[in-house]
């Protein structure tokens, strides 16, 4: 199964390339191995002069060199955002979010979990005891030091809220079933979840143009992870509950991801996605057929070395995959005397 790349350049930062009629494809950098996110800028009319502006999806990371990047590239487009649309409230998509709309007084669109929650993380914990922090890290199987140090991080770092620019109090709300008119084009709303609450992707079925964002990627999965804010979530079912709807769309849709390269074989890739989860799931039944704590999962999941960056989504990723099975009865979930979760592959009777 394959997908095919479009033959169009990727963006510098700063610059951008036509994708499909009025779509413009723009780049934003990123500090981590990952190194970029995608934009795009969708032709609209101005709601009050009805002149031409640009309805945009996602921002950006938070920080004074992505704010150096918009205020030249807008110089250059010399029109107006009309809307800010954005799919999740991860930083690199919601992080400028509030710096555009401030900027020209444009409305927020966002479903309403990724709204609140992205409100809530980027306030950070408000004093709140992190105990629960560190439990989360202990039941992951990661070492004292490993988590002495996590601690101890926590209380210099000023979190996530440092490059998310202070979100607008006010967001029109999109939902699943939804249309919303961009221009002359009318996009359903399409909601995606497991890497984040209430994902929002965009289809024109006029155009046959896919907007996905984190939902389906190219080449690389998105991150599905339980994280601390809720260990006992099942992250992997509700991402694997709503791949399968995208392929009730046009198998040569035109997908425009948040990362990588725009597509087509969307149907390919929505096999893949789930095919490589199921593998996964496979590996790991054969391996915990003895208890196996989660860190001592991370190898059958990742075969490069993890950095401490990477380290922090993995043991996420591997938590979501075996609370999957643990859910699904196939595994059992005990504590060790270290507090450690240990999960066994469940006695067939």
């Amino acid at each position: 199964m394959t997908i095919d790349f479009i033959d169009v350049q990727a963006p510098e930062p700063g610059e951008w390339q036509q994708v499909s009629p009025g779509i413009l494809w723009l780049r934003m950098p990123l500090p981590f191995e990952l190194d970029h996110i995608n934009l795009y800028l969708i032709e609209d009319n101005d709601p009050v002069t009805c002149e031409k502006g640009y309805a945009l999806i996602d921002t950006g990371f938070g920080v004074n060199k992505t704010q150096e990047i918009w205020d030249s590239l807008l110089s250059q487009l010399n029109v107006p955002l009309t809307k800010i649309i954005v799919t999740h409230m991860h930083p690199d998509h919601i992080g400028m979010a509030g710096y555009l709309v401030d900027k020209y007084r444009a409305p927020l669109y966002m479903s309403h979990s990724e709204y609140f929650v992205g409100r809530a993380m980027s306030a950070g914990s408000r004093g709140a005891s992190d105990w629960q922090d560190d439990e989360y890290l202990v039941r992951c199987g990661m070492s004292a030091e490993y988590v002495a140090t996590a601690s101890e991080n926590r209380k210099t770092n000023k979190g996530v809220g440092q490059v998310i620019r202070p979100i607008p109090l006010h967001h029109e709300r999109l939902q699943e079933g939804d249309t919303l008119k961009i221009g002359a084009g009318d996009w359903q709303i399409m909601i995606g979840r497991g890497h984040s609450p209430e994902h929002v992707c965009l289809f024109n079925p006029t155009t046959n143009v896919l907007i996905s964002g984190d939902h389906v990627l190219p080449i690389i999965t998105p991150n599905i992870g339980v994280y601390s804010t809720e260990p006992n979530a099942n992250s992997l079912k509700m991402y694997l509950d709503t791949l399968p709807q995208f392929k009730n769309l046009p198998a040569d849709a035109l997908v425009l991801p948040s990362h990588k390269q725009p597509f087509v074989g969307l149907h390919s890739r929505v096999d893949t996605l789930i095919a490589h989860h199921h593998e996964h799931l496979g590996n790991l039944k054969a391996f915990c057929q003895e208890g196996k704590t989660i860190k001592e999962c991370l190898p059958v999941l990742f075969k490069r070395e993890l950095n401490e960056h990477n380290m922090f989504f993995a043991i996420a990723e591997a938590l979501a995959h075996l609370n999957y099975l643990y859910f699904e009865q196939q595994l059992t979930r005990g504590i060790n005397d270290k507090g450690q979760y240990v999960f066994t592959l469940r006695s067939a009777k």
